[in-house]
């Protein structure tokens, strides 16, 4: 249990909190509490946290400010929960480094699979296989799956999060392809698309302005009733082939 991943729940509703606690542990997983920012970022600073579980409305502070701040100093994944029918809200926690949301009511066994699913993504621990020594070279960047670090021509770091990059290695490993939105959702989430679900197009504004590629569109093409295209040569370093079929 010591070894397992380390959840930290934050939502003001004692009944969801202590709900969400109970399952998770029943999973597996080491859990932590919090029914406001400060104490989140008591959590926090108190011990090394694996995933956030956030959620919208807590009685201190804007789950989306909270969000926005964790971010700026971290990568560790993030889903919100939110019970707000605005999808404006939903694309504004994207739009600030969220990898993903989910809605009020919800079924604790989605959340737990979205949850294992990031944690599978993200995880650097060491395999068999040299996948740290195995990078792509597109444009003026470096990706290395390995070790989940993209860098540009200076060698200085893009600072992506954990959906920015699995949205990237999607196209990486199918350079030249049309992927449409439920395709890059079921190839970097394993889910379908909601509807009126913009994740996706949230995910690429975000991954071209970090490119440099916001206004220009010269890397990703967007395909009318279609969706994009990564436009630029793609080098796949030893071990790897050019493209995933």
């Amino acid at each position: 249990m010591e070894n397992s991943p380390h959840i930290l729940v934050v939502d003001d509703d004692q009944e969801i909190r202590k709900l969400l606690g109970r399952y998770l542990q029943g999973q597996g997983f080491r859990v932590s509490l919090a029914e406001d920012g400060r104490s989140a970022e008591g959590c926090l600073a108190a011990s090394r946290i694996d995933f956030v579980v956030l959620d919208l409305m807590l009685p201190d502070i804007s789950g989306l400010d909270l969000c926005r701040s964790l971010r700026a100093r971290s990568r560790v994944p993030i889903i919100l929960l939110t019970a707000l029918k605005e999808d404006v809200d939903r694309i504004i926690g994207l739009e600030v480094g969220a990898d993903d949301y989910l809605g009020k009511p919800f079924n604790p066994r989605e959340l737990v699979a979205r949850i294992r699913a990031v944690l599978r993504r993200t995880s650097t621990v060491e395999t068999a296989s040299p996948q740290p020594q195995q990078s792509f070279r597109f444009g003026d960047f470096t990706a290395t799956p390995g070790t989940r670090r993209v860098t540009g021509a200076n060698g200085a770091e893009v600072p992506l999060t954990a959906a920015e990059f699995d949205l990237l290695i999607a196209f990486l490993e199918r350079p030249g392809r049309m992927l449409s939105r439920d395709q890059l959702l079921d190839i970097t989430q394993g889910r379908n698309a909601a509807a009126f679900d913009r994740s996706i197009d949230v995910l690429m504004s975000r991954l071209r302005r970090k490119l440099g590629d916001a206004g220009s569109f010269q890397m990703f093409k967007t395909l009318r009733n279609g969706g994009y295209q990564l436009a630029v040569d793609v080098e796949a370093g030893e071990g790897r082939g050019s493209g995933a079929p």
